[in-house]
């Protein structure tokens, strides 16, 4: 019913059903892995009013016992989600739906979708650090490029009566990157992909 993908790796349908409504991967040298996809393979769809909670776990180097992050969901009319875990942190994590599991080695964590209802999983909140980039923080991170780069000009700026002459030196007026900064801005609140044209 489920896929998993890692890039640069084969596609695993091979997930191991430890419950009626669980499955597992398995995720060899996880360390290497920045992102994982889980995806529903298209042959079986959801019963009606399910989705599946897709769980990430490291094995946990103090007790072996691991601990299971939700990552976020996949559903009948999202059947595929890319979810970040290379900024997880061993150890951390909530109560989760597949009990204590023995691991399986130090170098393989595991991946796992629950079949819950819906209105179960609108109640559940993932990790933050799971999510993939999104348009707010492509904007977070434009901004703040912004700031730092009209902070770093201004910390150069001179009075004309500062200045020495240097016939090598090109001077920027700090009006003219203040323009820019503010046409920027102004044109990514319109359009945050106006860039990419």
């Amino acid at each position: 019913m489920f896929g998993c993908l890692v890039a640069g790796r084969l596609v695993q349908t091979d997930a191991v059903q430890v419950a009626s409504d669980k499955f597992v991967f398995n995720l060899a040298d996880f360390e290497n892995v920045n992102h994982v996809v889980v995806f529903m393979l298209g042959t079986v769809p959801f019963p009606a009013g399910m989705g599946g909670a897709v769980y990430f776990s490291f094995p946990d180097p103090g007790s072996g016992a691991p601990v299971w992050q939700l990552l976020g969901f996949i559903t009948n009319d999202k059947p595929s989600a890319i979810f970040k875990i290379s900024g997880l942190k061993a150890g951390e994590g909530g109560a989760h739906p597949f009990g204590l599991m023995a691991s399986v080695s130090p170098s393989v964590a595991q991946v796992g979708v629950s079949v819950e209802a819906l209105d179960q999983l609108a109640q559940q909140i993932p990790v933050s650090s799971a999510a993939v980039s999104t348009v707010d923080t492509f904007m977070q991170f434009t901004q703040k490029m912004l700031d730092s780069l009209y902070n770093f000009a201004s910390s150069f700026a001179l009075s004309q009566a500062q200045m020495t002459p240097n016939p090598t030196e090109t001077f920027i007026p700090s009006s003219c990157i203040l323009k820019w900064y503010e046409n920027f801005q102004r044109r990514m609140a319109q359009n945050p992909n106006f860039w990419k044209n």
